[in-house]
């Protein structure tokens, strides 16, 4: 099985909690992004970075994503896609976008775009913390563990 994850906005904290999973469980990590990620000296563990462009690190997950793998990525389109193609997604606050869920939250995003659109404020998410960070580990450890 191998994890994609969507680095262009992946959080520091995440990605070290990616690193340790895939050396303490022996599975294939890719980080894909428009941007150089840093990532440790390991087989496990690789970074692909593709070029500048509106989701094109979101196409390339799109297209190398195979049924049973874990997609990380806090973006709505990107996991519906992943769905599709039968991937799990995981996104950063640690809760597991699946077919039952993930048709409620396009709608949701589309809805926040046209009031953004429309030029009312809607504000974002709060920041990341420990507790999403901990649901995070939490939530990974249970996908491994299922392997």
């Amino acid at each position: 099985m191998k994890i994609w994850v969507d680095a262009d906005a992946c959080p520091v904290a995440m990605r070290k909690i990616l690193y340790k999973a895939a050396i303490r469980t022996n599975t294939q990590v890719t980080l894909i992004a428009n941007h150089s990620v840093p990532v440790p000296s390991s087989p496990l563990i690789t970074m692909r970075q593709v070029p500048q462009g509106f989701d094109v690190a979101d196409d390339e997950i799109v297209r190398l994503v195979e049924q049973g793998h874990l997609v990380i990525t806090s973006d709505i389109p990107l996991a519906s896609e992943a769905i599709d193609k039968g991937a799990t997604v995981l996104n950063g606050r640690g809760e597991i976008l699946d077919k039952q869920n993930i048709r409620g939250l396009l709608s949701m995003r589309d809805f926040m775009d046209t009031l953004r659109g429309s030029g009312i404020q809607t504000g974002g998410q709060s920041a990341l913390g420990q507790t999403e960070i901990k649901k995070f580990a939490d939530q990974l450890d249970r996908w491994l563990a299922r392997l």
